[in-house]
């Protein structure tokens, strides 16, 4: 019995192959190509479809019943039989019976009859093409229904080729390979449809690794093929008898999967001709199309992400969400097709992702379903880019009672949740008292995720918190409503809030909390409203503006307020000087300020005894020491003793009024430009300069305290009292320290100091010009003695002098002194004082001198004076002015004082004979560097003089015929011409008494050191 014509199809088969074996090697290698190619790992999806086909011909959810055992794999399924159009389709490659969505092959015979807009739109796939994926397992395919089956084998196929003698040729070509599924073979006893099940596929598997692939294949069903197949209603999976089973229930929108609920959009409808015009012939016969999206929330890791035409193709899909579409596929049927159809299908699916986005809740999983940027392949980004060019006019976000909003529409502020609930309220401003809109319009609300980058891709505008700032610049809100918004940013970032809007006690609303002021309870409003202050509206009041600038404004904060200070500046023109000088006073009051806290206070307008107006610095308290050290017609003011009654001596010290000196406190001060008001401080600057290295950039003070008014004083005598007190004190003792350009730092005398010095402060006299009781004896004569009531640091705090060395940093006052013929100074201090200057850099040479006269100390004129700078020139200088130091320094002085060194001007030769004499060897014990010999002469004459003793270069002349003179002069000519003058008395000792040479080196050896 052949109830499908088999017979038939062999015959007509085998006769095409005979005519024509090349269209024998077709069919093999097409099969072939089938099986390896783009059909090798679908065999299961194929059967699912063929079984979804059959569903859809009765019109009925269809069922399947997948089984893998003992190396068979058996498929059965519920709907249209097994007829004979289909075993025709089954037997020839290339010539299905059914077209449109999925397989594009189909077989004349066969063709289905559903119409454009009948049940054939949802035919996937039967007995077509696809089922040619079963020779990638097995060699020996059947189906069977209720009618009868059919088998296929590549055996039997192999041994009728092998009966054909025009056929030898190719079947030894291809190594005995045979297209099995070309020769369909009546019967199938052994294949049986279950109960309950119409068709059944059996496959016995060809080995162990087509077994695995079906396992795998098996394995990988799920809910992606209930989707793609929507005429199945359920799917047993039994591997190895552990059964699995997929149920679908099918709702207008929804597709519920074993539980799971699928949200769905389909779309479908005809196809232009010019669509298909690229398109096989066997396409062109159903010119509709359809697609489908699908999403749901739960995780669903068997779901292959790839597009879906309508079963998994190659092609990635990044979306999350499956797409099942009727998308042309390559001959590899892997990959869609590139062409018209293709780019149509794009939109269309395009549109109905949006029409899916557009029925999922509006909540923030929906930002998920936007494509973000990067693409999983070509057709994924054409999708992501169609998709995206619909999405800003599209109403997804929430909008309210009106509906979704667009997202070009929309706003999200980045911001704490309860400032974008603050943000979306209505409410009513007091400026207007009129009813409010939101402030942001479109604003998106709590819980959306604001950097989120498919806000982007919806054309949402995304405001930082600063731009929210902005916003708020002109808003009318109530105190309280702004005190909410505070509580709201407490935790946001302070950057963004610089410009933070604030409404002042006074009505305004002012941007930047900065200087404002938040008041506590000790203020007074209606003393202080005078001063302008901008006091924060108690209803505002949060720490939040502390924290952005304001200030809590007890009275110490109220005193630093700018405006505080502006309106001390302007007291002398304030419209009531009398409620600013009061206000004021009332802050300093109650801040308990010190005096020179605040130096800028004593600007303060404030009324004298006299009935005028002073600044608080030219003000004098009645009892004040001050009084009696200036000028009683000075500027200083008497204080109105209202003052002090109301408010106390205190705070009026603490705004400037004066009992004692005023001290000026400056930080970083530059000396090139001092403004300080201090007398004579631009002379100050230039002494400190001068002494200090030359450097590109001007020194600067880091901390300058001077003590002002000093020129204003007529009794000194009360005034060094006052200036011996704390803290007048520091800044007249302590130096001035003073960086430098190139990092350090260098310690001079403080401008107190330095302009003391300079005036007659001591008993009428400048104390430069006076020398303490303790001072070196040196300076005895020069200097006058300074009182002896003061104390020692202060003296030497004011300049008196103490020392040579503090004398010496100016040596022309010095010199002047020494040319005063009024002062007395010995000999011993004129030669130290001459040494100690040859050691100075530089002086104005001098008119006098103070020299040395035949012994006598004179005052000279320094054209006639000379620089001693050899003994052996005395006897010539006679009655002649010597300038004497020590010998080395002769003529450093010389150059110092610029004066003629005595040799140059008195000179001469040895005019007499002598005889040479030995020099005793014991005088080497003394000098090793004595001369061998020396000369003596019965009278030695040097420029028609007679003269003790002479050194030419090292050669010695000594003068006179013996005795205790001739040894003086010879020790003399020995001790300078070896270099050793102080040793002069020691070598006349040894030649003395030779044999007591031990004796006189031990007696030198107690002279002390130097």
């Amino acid at each position: 019995m052949d109830p499908y014509g088999t017979a038939g199809v062999r015959e007509r088969v085998l006769a095409a192959w005979t005519a024509l074996p090349a269209r024998f090697r077709e069919d093999a290698n097409t099969e072939e190509d089938f099986a390896l190619g783009g059909y090798r790992d679908r065999v299961v999806i194929e059967l699912a479809q063929n079984a979804a086909d059959a569903a859809v011909r009765t019109g009925r959810p269809g069922r399947l019943w997948l089984r893998l055992s003992d190396g068979v794999l058996t498929a059965a399924n519920t709907g249209a039989p097994l007829d004979a159009a289909g075993v025709l389709a089954l037997s020839t490659l290339r010539a299905s019976d059914k077209a449109g969505s999925g397989d594009t092959d189909r077989d004349d015979a066969g063709r289905d009859d559903a119409g454009s807009g009948g049940a054939g739109r949802e035919t996937v796939g039967r007995f077509g093409v696809g089922f040619a994926a079963v020779v990638a397992v097995t060699d020996e395919p059947a189906i069977a229904s209720r009618a009868g089956g059919v088998t296929w084998s590549a055996a039997r196929t192999r041994e009728l080729v092998a009966e054909i003698p025009e056929l030898a040729g190719e079947l030894e070509r291809r190594a005995d390979h045979v297209p099995a599924l070309r020769l369909p073979f009546a019967g199938a006893p052994e294949v049986v449809p279950p109960e309950g099940y119409d068709t059944v596929v059996r496959l016995p598997l060809r080995d162990a690794a087509a077994a695995d692939l079906v396992r795998g294949q098996l394995e990988q069903v799920g809910p992606a093929l209930m989707l793609a197949l929507p005429a199945l209603g359920r799917i047993d999976i039994d591997v190895d008898s552990a059964v699995r089973s997929l149920t679908a229930t099918r709702e207008p929108g929804t597709t519920t999967i074993n539980d799971v609920a699928w949200r769905t959009v389909e779309a479908h409808g005809d196809l232009a001709p010019e669509l298909l015009a690229d398109r096989p012939t066997e396409e062109r016969f159903r010119p509709y199309w359809r697609l489908r999206w699908a999403v749901t929330d739960a995780p669903q890791p068997d779901v292959p992400p790839v597009v879906h035409a309508p079963t998994p193709s190659a092609e990635p899909l990044g979306l999350p969400a499956l797409l099942i579409a009727s998308f042309p596929l390559a001959p590899d049927r892997r990959h869609v097709a590139e062409g018209p159809l293709t780019d149509f299908l794009v939109d269309q699916a395009a549109e109905a992702y949006v029409t899916l986005l557009r029925a999922l809740p509006t909540t923030p999983a929906l930002l998920d379903m936007v494509p973000g940027p990067v693409a999983a392949g070509a057709l994924d980004a054409r999708l992501r880019r169609a998709i995206l060019a619909r999405l800003p006019d599209t109403p997804l976000l929430p909008g309210g009672d009106s509906g979704p909003r667009r997202g070009r529409d929309a706003v999200a502020v980045d911001g704490p949740a309860g400032l974008i609930e603050l943000l979306a309220e209505a409410g009513a401003g007091p400026r207007h008292g009129v009813g409010m809109s939101a402030v942001l319009p479109g604003l998106l609300p709590t819980g959306w995720p604001v950097r989120h980058p498919a806000l982007t891709a919806l054309g949402v505008r995304r405001m930082e918190l600063a731009d929210v700032v902005d916003e708020l610049a002109d808003l009318d809100r109530s105190p309280d409503w702004w005190r909410r918004l505070y509580d709201a940013l407490a935790g946001a970032d302070q950057d963004a809030l610089g410009a933070l809007p604030v409404p002042l006690a006074d009505g305004r609303l002012v941007r930047g909390p900065r200087g404002l002021l938040i008041a506590d309870d000790d203020l007074d409003p209606a003393v202080l409203g005078v001063l302008e202050l901008r006091f924060v509206h108690p209803d505002a009041a949060h720490p939040l503006l502390v924290r952005l600038g304001a200030a809590a404004a007890g009275p110490s904060a109220v005193l630093d307020d700018p405006a505080v200070r502006a309106a001390v500046a302007e007291s002398y023109e304030a419209e009531d000087p009398d409620a600013v000088a009061a206000a004021v006073l009332s802050l300093v009051t109650a801040a308990g300020g010190e005096p020179g806290e605040r130096p800028w206070l004593a600007e303060l307008a404030l009324p004298a005894e006299d009935g005028g107006r002073y600044a608080a610095g030219e003000l004098l308290f009645p009892d004040a020491p001050l009084r009696a050290a200036v000028a009683a017609d000075g500027p200083f003011g008497v204080v109105d003793a209202k003052l002090i009654e109301r408010y106390g001596a205190r705070p009026l010290e603490a705004v400037g009024v004066l009992r004692t000196f005023a001290l000026v406190k400056e930080h970083d001060v530059p000396l090139a430009d001092l403004d300080l008001q201090l007398d004579d401080q631009e002379a100050w600057a230039d002494d400190v300069v001068a002494g200090l290295p030359a450097l590109d950039l001007p020194p600067i003070v880091p901390e300058l305290t001077a003590v002002r008014d000093l020129e204003l004083v007529e009794r000194w005598d009360v005034a060094l009292d006052l200036l011996a007190e704390p803290p007048l004190r520091a800044a007249l003792v302590e130096p001035t320290r003073v960086l430098l350009a190139d990092g350090r730092s260098a310690r001079v005398p403080s401008y107190t100091a330095w302009w003391l010095r300079r005036h007659p402060v001591l008993a009428g006299r400048r104390p430069d010009g006076l020398r303490s009781p303790d001072a070196d004896p040196v300076l005895t004569g020069l200097y006058d003695l300074a009182p002896a009531t003061a104390e020692p640091e202060l003296l030497r705090a004011l300049g008196v002098r103490t020392s040579l060395a503090e004398v010496l940093t100016e040596p022309d006052d010095l010199l002047a002194r020494l040319a005063d013929p009024s002062r007395t100074v010995s000999r011993a201090q004129l030669r130290a004082l001459w040494t100690a200057l040859a050691g100075v850099a530089e002086v104005t040479p001098p008119d006098r001198v103070r020299a040395l006269v035949d012994g006598a100390v004179e005052v000279v004129p320094a054209e006639d004076a000379l620089v001693l700078n050899s003994p052996a020139l005395l006897p010539l200088l006679a009655g002649q002015p010597l300038v004497i130091a020590s010998y080395e320094r002769a003529a450093d002085l010389a150059d110092l004082l610029d004066l003629p060194l005595a040799s140059e001007e008195v000179g001469g030769e040895v005019e007499s004979a002598g005889v040479v004499r030995p020099v005793p060897d014991v005088v080497r014990e003394v000098l090793p560097a004595a001369p061998a010999s020396y000369h003596r002469h019965a009278d030695l004459v040097v420029a028609g003089r007679s003269v003790p003793w002479w050194c030419e270069g090292d050669v010695v002349h000594v003068g006179g015929t013996g005795g205790a003179d001739q040894v003086s002069a010879l020790a003399r000519g020995l001790a300078w011409a070896g270099g050793r003058w102080a040793d002069r008395l020691l070598i006349g000792a040894v030649l003395r008494a030779p044999g007591a040479v031990a004796d006189v080196l031990a007696e030198a050896d107690l002279e002390p050191d130097g």
